[in-house]
């Protein structure tokens, strides 16, 4: 080899030699749109409230349902007394700081609706309203990167990547309206018929008797309950899988709430149960701990996500090797344009991708047109309401059963489908 020729090469082999380098992810792939002017303008951007068009028909739950949400859910606040009860006892007032629903007008009469996370609303109207107006919606991804470059100084995850979903999410609403496509003919098609769904919650025997074959419990102790706490853990799971029978998925939602040690040991306890997977059992940051996880636990896998932001936050996920199946959420990560991103990094290392909510808050478009996303998460209404509001359920989430149990896909209205009355 020559003095030339080595020079090429030691860059490459110095790369080689170091354990951290990975190669460069997967471009998300171009838009069939891309590089075309829609001669559509910006005229306004302003936060509204919506509800929906047909809303379910309003009943009293079964006493003692899960799906009231007044029931105690694992936590990192769990720790502390006086917040253990509910998430509502910390959660910031929605009124001031909940998430929000973005509309942007254009000149052509055409409007979007895009939802964000909790306190984007006052980033988006402090300040991307002023960098958006008069910009043409199609360039998405030059939209995307403005309100990324310009709110970088003072926040790169969190509350200014919950202000650009809404916006992002938005403006691919005026897209697929102004094309008359739904979203998801808009990034490549359909990869398959329908997405198999898993449904979230604790009303067990609902949910099973509804048809679904895979269930997500929601893990009501941590840490701070003890060893009484991990008992009640066990109980809820070993109920599960009497419901469901033993070819049915289970998975656990821990919200933040466990530590590495209490993991492990109660991924022991649940062995017997053959768990699917074991959801934010971590705190988001700690993308070591979750490598460690993830490379010691053999009966279950990793899953997280949910609180991660952006595709530098899942580069982080990746580098620590820290989760089996990743779960952006498209209102919180960076809306469908950075989703398209996270989504293609995750394909060129087969992770498989199944978005937070992804049934209920429009992922469900990304879903369909991605190989590498299999299943997408549902909730039920509640125990004890009136056939009505199940069957008007089902036809919101264009449900159908099957071999995998409830499935569910897209509409093919344009946008994202939604109906929607707008205040």
């Amino acid at each position: 080899m020559n003095r030339r020729q080595l020079l090429r090469t030691a860059p490459l082999a110095g790369m080689l030699l170091n354990r951290q380098w990975m190669p460069e992810a997967e471009a998300a792939p171009p838009l069939p749109f891309a590089g075309e002017k829609s001669r559509l303008k910006i005229t306004g951007i302003r936060l509204v409230q919506t509800r929906p068009a047909h809303p379910l028909p309003q009943y009293t739950p079964s006493a003692g349902s899960w799906s009231t949400q007044g029931v105690e859910v694992a936590n990192p606040m769990s720790i502390y007394p006086e917040y253990k009860a509910t998430r509502s006892l910390f959660f910031p007032d929605p009124g001031k700081l909940g998430g929000f629903t973005v509309e942007i007008s254009t000149d052509k009469g055409i409007k979007g609706y895009g939802n964000g996370g909790p306190a984007g609303g006052e980033i988006v109207m402090g300040h991307l309203t002023k960098l958006m107006m008069g910009r043409d919606p199609f360039d998405i991804e030059r939209n995307w990167d403005i309100c990324w470059r310009s709110t970088m100084s003072y926040g790169r995850m969190g509350v200014t990547m919950n202000a650009i979903s809404g916006v992002d999410v938005a403006m691919w609403d005026i897209i697929g309206k102004a094309l008359d496509m739904p979203i998801y003919r808009l990034i490549g098609g359909e990869v398959k018929d329908r997405v198999p769904a898993y449904c979230t919650g604790n009303d067990i025997e609902q949910h099973v008797e509804f048809g679904y074959k895979r269930l997500k419990l929601a893990i009501p102790h941590g840490p701070a309950d003890g060893r009484e706490g991990m008992k009640k853990n066990v109980e809820l799971v070993k109920r599960a899988r009497a419901a469901l029978g033993p070819d049915g998925d289970i998975m656990l939602d821990c919200w933040m709430a466990w530590t590495e040690r209490y993991t492990l040991e109660m991924a022991e306890m649940m062995e017997p149960y053959r768990i699917y997977w074991m959801e934010e059992v971590l705190q988001p940051h700690d993308y070591a701990g979750f490598g460690r996880l993830n490379a010691a636990l053999k009966s279950t896998r990793i899953a997280t996500g949910e609180h991660e932001y952006g595709r530098y936050g899942f580069r982080y996920l990746l580098e620590a090797r820290g989760a089996s199946i990743w779960q952006p959420d498209l209102n919180w990560c960076g809306g469908l344009t950075e989703l398209r991103r996270i989504g293609a990094m995750a394909a060129a290392y087969d992770i498989p991708v199944i978005p937070h909510g992804g049934g209920l808050n429009g992922a469900i478009h990304w879903t369909i047109a991605n190989v590498n996303a299999p299943w997408a998460e549902l909730f039920m209404p509640a125990p004890g309401g009136p056939k009505e509001a199940y069957k008007m359920f089902e036809e919101q989430y264009v449900i159908s059963r099957g071999p995998e149990g409830i499935y569910t896909r897209p509409h093919e209205r344009p946008g994202w489908g939604w109906d929607i009355v707008v205040s």
